[in-house]
């Protein structure tokens, strides 16, 4: 009865619908107010009890491992300025127990392949996934919601909500029927179907827990257009020998991969902020009408 302990974060991504502000620093590293994305997927996953943080990177990506570093020379700056504060943010950002892990994607070749690069460090663990860019804001995390359920049923989970049906072909998308409040029983999985090919509007939206059996699959599947390996095709492989269910979260998402989710996801937490958040939301109220 393993616990999930362990989660991937696929960090190898270009981010091109950023550009030029990705041009040399991740779009993972771009900052909600005062907090980059990484951070934000980290901390869901150690709210989940996770403790073990897996960086599938690539090219450019060095300074994900820096955040999550010792800085001595800020440490040192800060303490000789007497920023206490700081400093005691800086050395604390993740709980002594995390455990960060790095493994280098040297070619882009999908999310089923960056999810294959780190079976060296999973072995036979179940294990999350989670896409920085897909920013989820829930009570409790949507990470600690979904290992409750893997504790509960022992098989893999999707986290989905219903889109529109014009943005299937954005997402994976889940055939499935309802087995208890929130959870469903996925029948098949499809990757961005067209909205009139589309099983149903529930799609998968950047979290996941697997089974160590996906790797099987990953490395079976047959490659997609530029050689790359879906993990959709993974999953829907997997669903001939093991039972997938899909989650329905509590919570909000907000696409940070978009510009515009991005905007949304700047305004709600600047709004709440503790320290520009009054004087942020005093702002917006003058922009009304």
């Amino acid at each position: 009865m393993k616990k999930v302990r362990k989660a991937v974060f696929p960090v190898a991504g270009m981010g091109t619908r950023f550009l030029p502000a990705t041009k040399a620093s991740p779009k993972e590293m771009l900052p909600i107010v005062d907090k980059p994305l990484i951070q934000f997927a980290v901390e869901e996953a150690v709210a989940a009890g996770i403790t073990d943080m897996v960086f599938v990177t690539g090219r450019s990506k060095r300074s994900i491992e820096d955040h999550f570093d010792k800085a001595y020379e800020l440490e040192s700056e800060l303490q000789a300025r007497g920023k206490d504060e700081l400093l005691d943010f800086v050395r604390n950002m993740i709980p002594k127990n995390i455990n960060c892990i790095y493994i280098r994607q040297a070619e882009a070749l999908g999310l089923g392949h960056a999810v294959l690069c780190a079976k060296p460090v999973i072995g036979d663990e179940p294990f999350a996934v989670i896409l920085a860019d897909d920013l989820l804001d829930g009570k409790p995390a949507v990470m600690k919601q979904m290992t409750d359920t893997y504790d509960y049923y022992r098989c893999s989970v999707l986290g989905v909500q219903d889109v529109p049906r014009a943005d299937t072909r954005s997402y994976g998308i889940v055939d499935a029927r309802p087995v208890a409040e929130r959870v469903e029983q996925v029948n098949a999985i499809v990757e961005k179907p067209k909205p009139e090919d589309a099983p149903s509007t529930l799609a998968v939206v950047g979290r996941y827990i697997l089974t160590p059996r996906i790797f099987h699959h990953l490395e079976n599947v047959k490659p997609g257009a530029g050689g790359e390996i879906q993990l959709t095709d993974g999953i829907a492989s997997l669903l001939s020998e093991e039972q997938v269910l899909a989650y329905r979260y509590h919570g909000t998402r907000y696409d940070c991969g978009s510009k515009l989710g991005y905007l949304q996801a700047t305004v709600v937490f600047g709004q709440r902020h503790p320290e520009v958040g009054p004087a942020f939301d005093a702002y917006l109220k003058t922009l009304g009408g």
